[in-house]
Parts: C-alpha cells; sequence; structure tokens
C-alpha cells in the first residue's frame, strides 16, 4: 500500500475561495500551466485517428509553448479515453495560440470526425515551490507512466489543505533515488466532476511502481514522530473523495 504507487502521487482546480492562496505564488506570471483535453476515440476508426492526430501535431503542435502530448488512460474511471494535452503555457500564450493557417479545418475535418465524445477541456497550474520535477525534460519518452491521483476537496474550509500537500512535497524530495512528482490546481469549477487537484508521480517503466520506498517511515523521518496519524486525520477532513489514474505518453500520437 505504502510503495512509490502510493507515495509518488500527480497535475488541480481552485474551487473554493480558501484555495486561492495555495496559487497566489504563481502571479508573477512565470507559472507554468497545461491545457488538457480528454476524450473518448471511436475505437472504429482508431488506425485514421491516429495517422491525422499525428499530422496535426507534427504541422501545428511539434514544439514550444503550443507542443502538443498524447497520453493513453489504462485505468480508473476513464480507462480508454485519450488526453491531448499542450503546454507549458500561461494564459497570454493562448490569445495567438494556432486556429488560422488552416489549423481549425484540419482538426475540424481530420481529426474531430474520429472523436466520440469530448468529456472536458481543463487547465492545470503547477506548483512550483512544491513540485519536485526539475529533473524532467521535453523528452517525454524518459518518463512515459504518470501516475495521477485526483482529489475532491471538501464543500467547506480547508485550513489543513496546503500542510497536507506540503509534508508530501517535503516526504517526496527527501526521498533516495530519482522521483519526479508534481502538484497541479484545475484552474476552472468543475461542477460534479470533483477533479480539483491532481498530483502526479513520473516513472521510466512499469517496474517502478514495485519499488518500496518505506512511505510511511520516512514522513515520519521527515515530518516528525507520528506525523503520518496526522496525515491521515488530515486526509479524512479534507477530501471527500480520492481516485487514481495511469497515463501512459503515445509517442506516436505526440506532436514529438
Amino acid at each position: 500500500m505504502f510503495k512509490k504507487s502510493i507515495s509518488i502521487m500527480i497535475m488541480v482546480a481552485i474551487v473554493f475561495g480558501t484555495m486561492l492562496t495555495v496559487t497566489a505564488q504563481d502571479n508573477d506570471k512565470s507559472y507554468k500551466m497545461w491545457e488538457d483535453m480528454m476524450f473518448t476515440p471511436d475505437n472504429a476508426h482508431l488506425k485514421i485517428l491516429g495517422e491525422n492526430m499525428r499530422k496535426h501535431n507534427q504541422k501545428y503542435h511539434k514544439d514550444g509553448v503550443y507542443k502538443a502530448t498524447v497520453y493513453n488512460i489504462t485505468t480508473g474511471p476513464n480507462a480508454g479515453k485519450i488526453i491531448w494535452e499542450m503546454g507549458p503555457l500561461n494564459y497570454g500564450d493562448l490569445d495567438k495560440r494556432p486556429a488560422v493557417g488552416g489549423h481549425d479545418e484540419d482538426w475540424r475535418d481530420n481529426v474531430s470526425p474520429y472523436i466520440k465524445e469530448t468529456s472536458t477541456v481543463e487547465y492545470w497550474k503547477a506548483d512550483k515551490d512544491l513540485n519536485n520535477t526539475a529533473m524532467l525534460d521535453s523528452d517525454n519518452s524518459k518518463y512515459p507512466i504518470l501516475f495521477c491521483r485526483y482529489y475532491e476537496v471538501v464543500d467547506e474550509p480547508t485550513p489543513g489543505l496546503r500542510t497536507f500537500f506540503e509534508r508530501t512535497s517535503k516526504t517526496v524530495k527527501a526521498l533516495s533515488g530519482v522521483n519526479p512528482w508534481g502538484i497541479y490546481y484545475n484552474e476552472f469549477r468543475q461542477g460534479n466532476l470533483g477533479r480539483h487537484i491532481v498530483t502526479i508521480g513520473f516513472s521510466p517503466n512499469w517496474a517502478d511502481f514495485d519499488r518500496d520506498v518505506n512511505w510511511v517511515e520516512n514522513f515520519n523521518k521527515v515530518n516528525g514522530e507520528n506525523s503520518w496519524q496526522n496525515q491521515m486525520d488530515l486526509y479524512s477532513t479534507t477530501f471527500k473523495n480520492v481516485w487514481d489514474e495511469v497515463w501512459v505518453y503515445d509517442k506516436n500520437l505526440s506532436g514529438d
């Protein structure tokens, strides 16, 4: 239970006024944000969708702030769906995003017809102070498996929210080895979807999930004796739903 698959969690939304302080540090415009579109492919035309999406991404989303990265969701309630992700970018970049010059027409005519449903489009902002992602670079194939844990925050003040993730971040950074991990806030309210916050652990392969990092022992060592029990108390009072997904990088469909 306390192996890396539990301890190295993932990308979050500001849903309540009490959460504004969590992202106040991003007001200097140096933040990193990603646009994520989750959709259900038409499985009867997967080959055509793949070919056309790759051509689209290679032409319009190959690099820079508009670079597209594609993931297949392999576990959880959204298994079988696809994530199309653009970034990292900021809001100002969205005003100059690819649209003219055939971009929108290409997506409309060659990609969209092979998508059965778009579940949601979200903007996830990284917490640069808590994240342990400095070792990541533009080569997504180095850490192609993402362990995502989504958190739905309770509908009331949550004074322990920041403390919960600060402790987690502190422990991740103290672990031996290389442990890329990040926390991300969903910028817009999601109604009853509950996708408020996500933590992401980046793994080089599936075997990495077997690595036991002695999470509880290290947590108490870093945060103080019996701090794990207090963390569990915070967990039960701060979140009303938590679930996991695993994303696998699809190099063939991405703009790389």
